[in-house]
């Protein structure tokens, strides 16, 4: 597994602050409520019918970034993207893309911000029957105006960076499903959008394909380097998706971190639960497994200048193999210096207490 690298320096382009989402004809008496009495969601929905959406969430995310935000069906997590774009008015809280107040657009301002500044891939694929795929594809520049030849171009050659080029006179029907989603990943590229909303895109597709496509979408990202929101139910698309993962439960986020975090240091033991069937060995790395340089020293001397050596973002299952072969304490290196030391007692010591948690 490649590793997914954060984002250097975290250049701000999403922020969310204290959004909250209820729904139902007393949201505002509910929220009042809750802010003054702190009752729960399931006081809200006895006292006021009312159903707690979204909870308190806040949030940043780095230009280039994909941001996976996960949980179990209900969590919160495509209501919560649904306001990134203002599909829903958020009962409280402020969201900032690119420093615009989301929230302050008028109607006809907010028309034109979704249109030029955030691209949306839907589970559905939401494809038009009655256009081609060509058509599809250069439908959002259409709704700006842009004259027909320069938006055909256009969309000719996304379709060619999502490897679709010799579709793009065909219908929707004619298509997989995976070539379906494809092309809604195309749309929502043809306008340039600094932001993607990703609501699941890959979950209705065969695993198989699945797989493919979520390989194809990191090439991809490391390309055109889209700040990307991306919704998933499945950890493991998480962790070979996301930079960072934030897990959602009633409408609050439990956790944000890399995959390497959470796995390593859940916080609660409903992340616990939620981590406990991924295998240390792609997602832990030897940084995280290792001991600092002096504390090793202090205790068993200086390692050895013959001793193997490895990069910090190496996984553990690079780890596990070294120390088949020598028994000898492993370097860590970061940007040409050692850093660190992993004997095969840290080796073992991770695996171990990774079989205990699942």
């Amino acid at each position: 597994m490649t590793e997914r690298k954060p984002i250097q320096p975290p250049e701000t382009v999403v922020e969310v602050s204290g959004v909250w989402k209820i729904f139902g004809a007393q949201a505002s008496a509910a929220f009042a409520a809750i802010q003054a009495e702190g009752i729960g969601k399931a006081e809200v929905l006895e006292r006021f019918n009312a159903v707690v959406g979204v909870a308190d969430v806040s949030l940043e995310i780095g230009r280039g970034e994909i941001f996976c935000v996960m949980g179990l069906s209900g969590s919160g997590k495509s209501t919560l993207v649904r306001h990134f774009n203002r599909l829903l008015e958020p009962t409280a809280g402020q969201i900032l893309i690119e420093g615009t107040d989301v929230m302050a657009l008028p109607p006809k301002a907010l028309q034109t911000f979704r249109n030029t500044k955030i691209g949306m891939v839907f589970q559905n694929f939401a494809l038009l029957p009655h256009r081609s795929v060509l058509d599809n594809v250069a439908m959002p520049l259409e709704i700006r105006r842009i004259n027909k030849n320069d938006r055909l171009g256009r969309a000719a050659r996304v379709l060619d960076i999502v490897e679709l080029g010799a579709w793009g006179n065909k219908f929707a029907h004619e298509l997989s499903g995976g070539m379906q989603q494809r092309v809604g990943l195309a749309r929502a590229l043809a306008a340039d959008p600094d932001v993607l909303l990703m609501d699941e895109p890959f979950s209705a597709l065969d695993p198989l394909i699945r797989r493919q496509l979520q390989d194809e979408f990191i090439k991809l990202s490391r390309v055109l380097k889209k700040t990307t929101v991306f919704i998933t139910h499945d950890l493991d698309e998480a962790v070979r998706v996301g930079h960072r993962i934030a897990i959602m439960r009633d409408g609050r986020i439990v956790q944000i971190g890399t995959a390497e975090d959470i796995v390593m240091n859940p916080a609660d033991d409903y992340v616990a639960d939620f981590v406990a069937g991924i295998s240390r060995l792609k997602v832990v790395r030897a940084r995280a497994v290792m001991r600092p340089l002096d504390e090793y020293r202090a205790t068993a001397g200086e390692p050895g200048a013959d001793a193997p050596r490895v990069q910090g973002a190496e996984a553990l299952s690079t780890l596990i193999h070294r120390a088949i072969d020598t028994a000898a304490p492993i370097l860590v290196e970061e940007a040409g210096a050692v850093i660190g030391v992993v004997t095969r007692a840290d080796i073992l010591r991770t695996v171990i207490e990774g079989t205990e948690v699942s």
